[in-house]
């Protein structure tokens, strides 16, 4: 093949060769000026997509940070009072003690409640705040009642193990 080649090669006259490598020149060069003018043009937004990737990586490794660091401080201890006296005060605190229909306490680390007329989106964040204080939510049982947004419910929470 590469015998074949040179014969053609040199089967050309000295013109006809001169024309086909300026002619291959000029082809190389606007292949290489095509592919800087499209670098070029590509350049830009590539820079702004570094600068963006470079922000989220110094974000993410700020929380990863911050995610050490809150590992490493102890869980707040559970309140050692009184489970239901811990509940009905919290219940107080929230709003939600008017609704508060009945709170039995069957052993000193879980607690039922009933609520008459509460506002489930109230409840939620309740539940949520006793959660932050390691009281975990065993049972529920809701039953909307005829006012659109109000719910009653009938809960039973328990201390979880993490002192």
């Amino acid at each position: 093949m590469k015998e074949r080649l040179r014969g053609l090669w040199q089967a050309r006259a000295p013109r006809e060769r001169m024309i086909i490598a300026v002619l291959a020149v000029l082809i190389v060069g606007a292949l290489y000026i095509s592919l800087l003018y499209s670098a070029g043009r590509a350049r830009p937004p590539l820079r702004a997509s570094v600068l963006s990737l470079r922000a989220d990586a110094a974000r993410l490794e700020q929380q990863a940070g911050e995610i050490e660091r809150l590992r490493a401080v102890p869980p707040p201890a559970a309140s050692q009072t009184d489970l239901r006296t811990l509940i009905q005060a919290q219940a107080g605190s929230a709003g939600l003690a008017s609704a508060l229909v009945r709170i039995d306490a069957p052993d000193p680390n879980r607690v039922q409640v009933v609520f008459g007329a509460v506002a489930f989106p109230d409840w939620l964040n309740w539940v949520a705040s006793l959660n932050l204080q390691n009281i975990r939510l065993e049972t529920c049982r809701i039953e909307a009642l005829s006012k659109p947004g109000l719910v009653s419910v009938s809960a039973t929470f328990v201390r979880t193990g993490r002192q």
